[in-house]
């Protein structure tokens, strides 16, 4: 008997320590990293402060960057859907609306621009797209990958449309949405909106209007002038850092796009859960839809909140004055402006024509290097036909304007010029 419980307990002794051996080999062969910690992770982020004087992002005034540091709180904590409502009623201000479907996407412009294709087009649809620059072409590529039937309407960068072409368009192709944009920064294009919102609604059209690089710096008036769809970004005009994008649907789109006969594309920027999300469907609570950018949206508020200090006919001033001050600037240096009506042009991006002569990469590298300044070439349709200067919001200043001119005279006594 007494032999027999040694056996027992010498037989568990021995099965214990050989489960103990096969733990400590299984964690061993676990814990056994083969790609060490890369070199570059162990040393402290470096950041250059740099002179963005190009079409977006601009510079953050610090007043931005310290609300964007504050502490981080939950997506759905009651404080945050406060912010979120303070959010909705600055945009409201910024594009002079009193829609009630009025939000911020989490994500860039181009966030909100599939926002309004995906949730307002259904599959087969007819729409129209004005394009005369990048922002048309996404546009109308969007469009087409979820099943539209795309139109085009198209000029040469820098081109505008009279009302009298995009009504003869309306009419023949009887699109359910028209999409313009507003500020045009691939030509520095500022395009007339009045008058279309109201042949889109005698054709009964929506219209979708882009104004990531025209608002707070050009007049918009999104109820007064018709639009049913309106969108921006937060890295230009607005001074926030990139990443959040307001939008605002009127109750024509909010009608179209609430009585569809499929679901959206997309469910991340499906309206009807991102209505609830912002607290704009009436229903009592919120429910989780997804993590929304909270830091970013300290920005956005902040930024919006500037923006109602100064007041809207103040900014679009400031950034008139200013633009005026550089176009004088750049006549001078013998620099042609790209845009030759005043009218058209965009306050918050100046674009002029390459000089003749002069390799245009080697004039912005040049300008980099030696400035610690942005400034860019063409976009899309527009490469290699405008170099674009952009002083807009916290950058909207003739100091600003004295330094990219005296980069730009520096760049074209150095670099050099070809023969032709």
């Amino acid at each position: 008997m007494q032999r027999a419980l040694f056996s027992r307990s010498a037989l568990l002794a021995q099965q214990t320590a050989k489960n103990a051996l096969l733990l400590q080999r299984l964690d061993r062969s676990m814990s056994s990293v083969t790609i060490p910690p890369p070199a570059c992770m162990l040393r402290p982020l470096e950041a250059p402060l740099r002179y963005l004087f190009g079409p977006g992002p601009s510079n953050v005034p610090p007043r931005i960057l310290a609300v964007g540091a504050k502490p981080i709180i939950g997506h759905m904590h009651q404080e945050m859907f406060e912010i979120m409502n303070d959010i909705k009623r600055g945009i409201q201000y910024a594009f002079q609306t009193e829609n009630n479907m009025t939000i911020s996407m989490s994500g860039s412009g181009h966030t909100a621009m599939e926002c309004a294709v995906f949730n307002v087009v259904e599959p087969g649809e007819s729409v129209l797209v004005a394009i005369n620059g990048i922002w048309g072409e996404r546009v109308a590529e969007i469009a087409e990958r979820m099943g539209a039937n795309v139109h085009r309407m198209v000029k040469t960068p820098g081109g505008y449309f009279s009302n009298k072409e995009i009504e003869q368009a309306i009419a023949k192709h009887k699109p359910v949405l028209f999409f313009l944009t507003h500020g045009e920064s691939s030509a520095g294009l500022c395009h007339p909106v009045n008058g279309i919102g109201d042949i889109c609604r005698k054709h009964n059209c929506l219209f979708l209007v882009d104004t990531v690089a025209s608002l707070g710096a050009a007049p918009i008036f999104m109820d007064k002038q018709n639009i049913d769809i309106l969108y921006t970004g937060s890295q230009k005009a607005l001074n926030a850092p990139p990443g959040t994008a307001p939008i605002s649907f009127n109750d024509r789109a909010c009608h179209k796009m609430f009585n569809r006969k499929t679901k959206p594309v997309s469910y991340l920027l499906d309206m009807t859960h991102l209505s609830n999300y912002w607290g704009c469907d009436g229903k009592p609570a919120r429910a989780y839809h997804h993590t929304g950018p909270v830091s970013g949206f300290f920005a956005l508020r902040e930024s919006l909140s500037i923006l109602a200090e100064k007041g809207l006919e103040e900014s679009w001033k400031k950034h008139k004055e200013v633009a005026g001050y550089l176009y004088r600037g750049l006549e001078d240096l013998g620099l042609k402006l790209f845009i030759p009506e005043r009218e058209l042009r965009l306050p918050s991006v100046t674009t002029i024509a390459i000089p003749d002569g002069y390799d245009w990469r080697e004039l912005l590298a040049y300008i980099m290097k030696h400035h610690n300044m942005e400034m860019t070439g063409g976009l899309g349709p527009s490469i290699g036909m405008v170099m674009r200067i952009g002083l807009m919001g916290y950058n909207c200043e003739k100091t600003n304007a004295d330094m990219a001119l005296n980069a730009l005279a520096d760049a074209l006594k150095n670099c050099k010029k070809s023969k032709a």
